[in-house]
């Protein structure tokens, strides 16, 4: 019998800086309501789904910038989506600005957590492809400001085996990084979900906007193809403070098909049944990995950051 599983990839549009966490919580109840609708089991919610994409922005307080972080989880806020979400039996991927007490020190990740049908923690991801820049750069018309408002996460990318395979996360750039998905492809992932806010502009470099969308699509689909598992890339898309995201959320298949995309810029819910078990023929063809991989010469990826060309 086929292990299947529906899957509800929930795009958000747009979120301004004057819109509270209740009026978004909101929208994502109303998302999980289609979803049930619909017989989702896990709903998939973009990066930063709680508030606007706030590294935009150069803030010299630090107060400023906590107000965008969540101190706990759930929170009074948050609480009723983890009600109703139970209420309803379905499970979901969440991202948010994660802030944290640990080791006696105040610790800010660019979090993603993955909730059971009963409200329980299955796992949590912390992003490790920091993008963007962390001083302030005058020549852009947005800043991205990742890498002096969150640290690097400190968790890898674990699996877990939870409805009904071994799902995995990332968050946004790591979808770029092959890496990222090897990683989950050697403990045997199955599906991976990941929430990204990707502007339609790269303000660092020359770049036409049709490569934004292409390359997005190229790195979902080559992840999913080379690990033998589905992908399930979900954006925050639209007008966001002056700052255009492109949206794209997709689900590819282990083939590396896409085998949903969603239409719109605005809040859309896509809901595909995947099957499972249609991760085996790649992994047990092409990238069989115990069969193939030659572990000897891939040293360099792991002792090695920079490219250093032969003289």
């Amino acid at each position: 019998m086929a292990r299947t599983l529906t899957v509800g990839a929930a795009q958000l549009g747009p979120i301004q800086r004057s819109d509270t966490r209740k009026q978004v919580v909101r929208r994502l109840i109303e998302l999980l309501r289609e979803a049930h609708a619909r017989n989702c089991k896990l709903v998939v919610y973009p990066e930063l789904a709680l508030t606007t994409f706030f590294p935009r922005w150069m803030m010299e307080g630090q107060a400023e910038v906590d107000a965008f972080f969540e101190r706990a989880m759930p929170n009074a806020d948050v609480q009723p989506l983890f009600d109703e979400a139970r209420r309803l039996g379905i499970g979901f991927h969440l991202g948010y600005a994660e802030l944290a007490e640990q080791e006696g020190r105040t610790r800010r990740f660019n979090t993603a957590i993955l909730v059971d049908p009963n409200g329980d923690f299955v796992g949590k991801y912390r992003k490790i492809h920091l993008p963007g820049h962390a001083e302030y750069e005058p020549q852009r018309p947005f800043q991205h400001l990742e890498k002096r408002y969150f640290e690097v996460g400190d968790l890898g990318w674990p699996v877990w085996r939870a409805f009904g395979g071994i799902v995995g996360m990332c968050i946004c750039n790591d979808r770029r990084w092959p890496e990222t998905f090897r990683v989950m492809g050697l403990k045997g992932v199955e599906l991976v979900v990941c929430g990204f806010n990707t502007p339609e502009f790269n303000a660092s470099m020359v770049e036409p906007g049709h490569h934004r969308m292409m390359h997005h699509f190229l790195s979902v689909q080559s992840g999913a193809y080379q690990n033998g598992t589905w992908v399930v890339a979900v954006a925050k898309a639209g007008m966001e403070e002056g700052c255009m995201l492109h949206g794209g959320t997709c689900v590819a298949a282990p083939s590396g098909e896409l085998v949903a995309v969603a239409s719109t810029l605005g809040d859309e819910l896509l809901a595909y049944t995947m099957d499972l078990d249609a991760t085996a023929p790649i992994k047990n063809t092409i990238f069989n990995f115990a069969r193939h991989r030659r572990v000897e010469h891939y040293g360099i990826i792991v002792e090695q950051t920079g490219a250093i060309p032969p003289p």
